[in-house]
């Protein structure tokens, strides 16, 4: 009835007849309305069922990455007895790479360039990252910094170097690794720990330092002054 638009039983001698067509077409026309306002209801429930669904799924996904992160943190804090062992060193290697992975950041693990071994590489917004893995009990010093540099130093120009050192650094070695063309952004245990604060995740913590760096020349960002 709602697409009828001619109504030719109404037509005859009746006085009223214009009046009942009339009628007639309005109360086609209601129809239309009220049929139209009942399927936008059905495609707004519809729509509100999908938004309740998306939001499901992004919660569920949202406690399984904060279930791997507190995973990643107990196993982290776990190799903390393997301090300056050969096998914690390794095994620090292995936990970053998870790191990395749970973060989605492209990577390669350790491999020989140049007779030089590399503990392997990532890369965020368009640089490589050649990486340092520290897993010491002692500071890390100004040689280490050396070392790292001249392995950057034998890379494309788009490439630079991240250091993680677990018990962080020299006041020498943090002055050798900044300058006005550092190549080099280098971290400790307080931004992993800012990572898994959730605060910030772990590619806005590189993107930060490669920030302080470019603005600053400095190659070391202490966590207490990201929002300086």
């Amino acid at each position: 009835m709602s697409e009828q638009s001619t109504f030719p039983d109404l037509r005859g001698p009746w006085e009223d007849a214009e009046q009942r067509i009339q009628d007639a077409h309005k109360a086609v026309q209601e129809l239309k309305s009220y049929l139209k306002q009942q399927n936008e209801q059905v495609i707004s429930e519809k729509e509100r069922l999908e938004i309740q669904k998306r939001a499901q799924i992004e919660k569920e996904r949202i406690q399984r990455s904060q279930t791997d992160k507190n995973k990643l943190k107990q196993n982290f804090e776990a190799l903390q007895s393997q301090i300056g062992t050969q096998n914690g060193g390794y095994a620090f290697e292995e936990w970053f790479y998870q790191l990395l992975n749970f973060c989605e950041i492209q990577s390669k693990r350790s491999y020989i360039s140049n007779g030089r071994q590399i503990d392997g590489s990532l890369t965020h917004e368009g640089t490589t990252y050649l990486l340092e893995l520290k897993f010491t009990k002692s500071l890390s010093g100004a040689q280490e910094i050396d070392s790292l540099k001249a392995k950057v130093s034998k890379m494309a120009d788009n490439t630079m170097g991240i250091m993680m050192s677990i018990s962080g650094y020299t006041k020498v070695a943090i002055e050798e690794a900044s300058g006005s063309k550092t190549t080099l952004i280098i971290m400790d245990t307080s931004h992993l720990y800012l990572f898994f604060s959730g605060v910030m995740s772990f590619q806005e913590i590189i993107s930060r330092i490669r920030r302080h760096a470019s603005q600053t020349g400095q190659a070391y960002l202490p966590v207490s002054e990201y929002y300086n």
